[in-house]
């Protein structure tokens, strides 16, 4: 069983479309993970066009992946650092506690994470 930041039991990140870095709808992650897909974020529109100037770009559909491209107000397993520079620039960050994997502690501090945390 993996954990959250909270401890507890981690939850479904989003299972439409599935997101996590082995697709299965949680923000779980392994050694073949090394963006560490590790935090769930609700997607804001400030936050889809951030990534895509980092050059990840969560907005395309790629239909060949079955990836229907995301839009505000989706939930997706995003990279530590993605997160981490998004708060250094001063984007809506929107992080769900209950579905971020507790290896993010190993970078940012829970008080920081709470934060940016969304009601659940």
């Amino acid at each position: 069983m993996a954990f959250n930041v909270l401890r507890s039991e981690l939850e479904s990140c989003c299972m439409d479309p599935i997101t996590g870095f082995y697709r299965t709808g949680i923000c779980d992650t392994g050694t073949g993970d090394l963006g560490m897909h590790t935090v769930c974020v609700n997607l804001t529109d400030s936050f889809l066009e951030y990534a895509l100037s980092e050059g990840n770009d969560l907005i395309t559909p790629v239909p060949e992946y079955g990836f229907p491209g995301l839009k505000e107000g989706n939930r997706w397993c995003v990279c530590l650092r993605t997160v981490q520079n998004a708060i250094k620039e001063g984007i809506d960050v929107k992080i769900n506690l209950k579905a971020t994997h507790i290896s993010a502690l190993e970078y940012m501090d829970l008080e920081e994470l709470k934060k940016y945390a969304v009601a659940e």
